[in-house]
């Protein structure tokens, strides 16, 4: 089990000055709202235990340089529950942080809603989702830091409902705490590790790495930009392809750059969101945010294999935080296609993609897309931006692959590669139908890309 710090403890993890912001006033009543007896007497033997007077900390603070909103929760204060004056003091943080225009971080360890308090105390699960939304709807990022604990109301609002989400190693993470769960639960469902595992957190940042971390997020989540990405330069051939076929084993060569090079060409430094929230990840697609030319974009890349459901859902959640960030996107595209199997149809393969479709299409945000290799049907269009799609001399673009084009149009396989080119899948081809961009001053691909 990790070490349990206290709110203070874990603000010294991060920043240096941290300045508490006022507590907000509210009447006191007897053993609090239910007049539970004894209960004054356990908040003030909490006080004298922690020397907090309520369960969370809040205050402003530079994270690396970022000014942020920092809220911190003490566990040692009746498991860092959230009762009536945590409500108001979370409140109060986000509407400093609106007012002020800065993003909010909270260092989250907590057991849940406080039993003494009722259904008091779980209503301000409703109250912080509300303030959570005002914020979210302001464009201001949220992130969330989960330690040790964070489980019920606390991590199904202030934890599993930030923008990003790191944790720290070995952290008890989940909706269900340890003394409600089935006596059979398997514990490892209940940690760090799985919560990245499953989607629902983005990464596990062991302390000694947490303020560089949570301060490089906070610089890139918190530089809009309303320019568009500039396609990045491609890295392999330069020269288009003679046929359709020969654009398609050029696109499907091992040795063609994927996606992995081009960020990492791209790039200066950069962060990696992980995870659709619905219980699954995929390696195929990279998702984030970095630095290109002094600027903040975010990115979602196809990595050349089959995208599964997973994979669409999270580079649509990538979309949707980067508008309303106002910071620009670039997507690589390089797939066969959507993954077909059973399992990807029993993951709404279908919806995910529509899902997709949908939030490039009502992003406000401008979207660059970049195709690196296969462009394989609906499972790539899905990731490419209208008007402002581009292509290297070594990718393709086709309502489907050859083979399949073949079988559906009842070809034998000794067609497939007149097939290709009936197709006009070629860059050249695409740039002449009007399907992706180019600059009109070379013949297409020439200039090392399609525009």
């Amino acid at each position: 089990m990790p070490e349990r710090r206290s709110a203070r403890a874990a603000l010294a993890l991060v920043t240096d000055d941290f300045a508490e912001l006022p507590h907000p006033a509210r009447p006191s009543r007897p053993d609090g709202p239910l007049a539970w007896e004894g209960y004054d007497a356990s908040r003030a033997r909490a006080a004298d235990r922690t020397g907090e007077d309520e369960s969370v900390v809040c205050g402003t603070a530079r994270v690396e340089g970022t000014e942020a909103v920092l809220i911190a929760f003490e566990f040692g204060f009746l498991g860092g529950s959230l009762g009536e004056r945590t409500g108001d003091r979370l409140e109060a943080a986000h509407t400093h942080a609106r007012a002020h225009r800065l993003p909010v971080v909270a260092l989250i360890a907590t057991g849940g809603s406080r039993m003494q308090e009722g259904m008091v105390a779980l209503s301000q699960l409703q109250r912080v989702a509300r303030q959570s939304a005002l914020t979210r709807a302001a464009g201001l990022p949220q992130l969330a830091v989960v330690r040790d604990p964070t489980t019920g109301g606390g991590w199904a609002t202030l934890g599993a409902g930030a923008d990003v989400i790191l944790a720290l190693p070995g952290a008890q993470v989940g909706f269900a705490g340890s003394r409600v769960r089935p006596a059979d639960a398997d514990p490892a469902a209940y940690t760090a590790e799985a919560q990245v595992a499953a989607g629902a957190a983005d990464a596990v940042v062991p302390e000694q790495e947490l303020r560089p971390v949570l301060g490089r997020w906070l610089r890139l989540l918190t530089a809009p930009s309303g320019e568009p990405a500039p396609p990045p330069r491609p890295l392999g051939a330069t020269a288009p392809p003679a046929t359709g076929w020969e654009a398609v084993l050029r696109a499907r060569s091992p040795r063609r750059p994927r996606a992995g090079r081009y960020v990492d060409a791209y790039f200066t430094d950069r962060a990696e969101i992980s995870g659709d929230r619905c219980g699954g990840t995929d390696d195929g697609m990279l998702c984030g945010f970095g630095t290109h030319a002094g600027r903040t974009v975010a990115y979602a890349a196809q990595t050349g294999t089959a995208t599964r459901p997973a994979g669409y859902r999270t580079a649509a959640r990538l979309i949707r935080l980067a508008d309303r960030l106002g910071i620009p996107v670039l997507t690589l595209v390089d797939t066969p296609g959507a993954a077909n199997d059973a399992e990807a149809e029993r993951q709404g393969a279908g919806a995910a993609i529509a899902d997709l479709f949908g939030a490039v299409a009502a992003a406000r945000t401008p979207i660059t897309t970049l195709v690196i290799g296969e462009g394989g049907s609906g499972g790539a269009l899905a990731l490419a931006a209208p008007g402002n799609t581009w292509a290297t001399p070594d990718s393709y673009f086709s309502v489907i692959a050859p083979e399949l084009a073949a079988a559906i149009l009842k070809r034998p396989p000794q067609e497939v590669e007149s097939t290709a080119g009936q197709l006009r899948l070629r860059p050249q081809d695409l740039a002449e139908l009007g399907v992706i961009r180019t600059d009109g001053r070379t013949t297409p691909g020439t200039e090392g890309r399609c525009r």
